[in-house]
Order: C-alpha cells, then structure tokens, then sequence
C-alpha cells in the first residue's frame, strides 16, 4: 500500500497547483463518485473493491481496503460519505494540508471582500 500512496502523494499537490482549489475539490468529488455505491451513496468496502482500479488502486489487498475506510470513517459507519473521503485525500497528502489552510484564508478573504 504504501507505494500507492507515495504516487498519490506525489500527485495531488500537482493537481492543486494545476487546478486550483476549486479544481481540486471537483476532482475529489469525482473520484468519490466513482468509487460509492450507487445505491448508498456511500463508499463502502464493497464499492470500493469493485470500483478501485478505476483509480489504480486494485493491487491493494482487501486488509489495505479496510484499512482505508477505518482511518477516514470518522462517525463509525463503517463506510465514507463525501466528506469523510475528501477529508482523508488531504489527509493522505501532508503537503496539501499545509497548503489547504491558505486556500481557506483566501477564500473566506474572497466571502467577505464580496468577490
């Protein structure tokens, strides 16, 4: 697992810097739509396995899957919402993290100059 996530992690800035952080967040978007179940609307261990290797997640083992869905379930459903799995993509990409406390600064400077 850990080589997946160094590619991610190495990936996700670039796509901050590309996209912006409007950007960005539609892309995480998109890659939770691609991953929940349908009728759920949920990310569960079962849409994830079915759906991972639309993300090039399928050498992951069914303890990795797990894994992720324990560390980014935080109201202990067992499965990820929208906001849990967005949550847990900055998570997995400290320089984002970093860089996501300055993209709230401007926008809530943007909310407030009336921009």
């Amino acid at each position: 697992m850990a080589g997946n996530l160094v590619r991610f992690e190495d990936f996700l800035p670039t796509m901050a810097d590309t996209l912006g952080g409007d950007g960005l967040i539609e892309e995480l978007c998109n890659g939770f739509q691609l991953l929940m179940d349908k009728d759920k609307g949920l990310i569960t261990f079962e849409s994830l396995k079915r759906n991972s290797s639309l993300l090039g997640l399928q050498d992951l083992r069914d303890d990795e899957l797990l894994s992720m869905l324990r560390v980014g379930d935080s109201d202990g459903d067992g499965a990820l919402n929208q906001m849990e799995f967005c949550v847990l993509m900055f998570r997995l990409s400290p320089e984002l993290m970093q860089s996501s406390k300055l993209w709230l600064d401007e926008a809530m400077a943007d909310e407030f100059s009336g921009s």
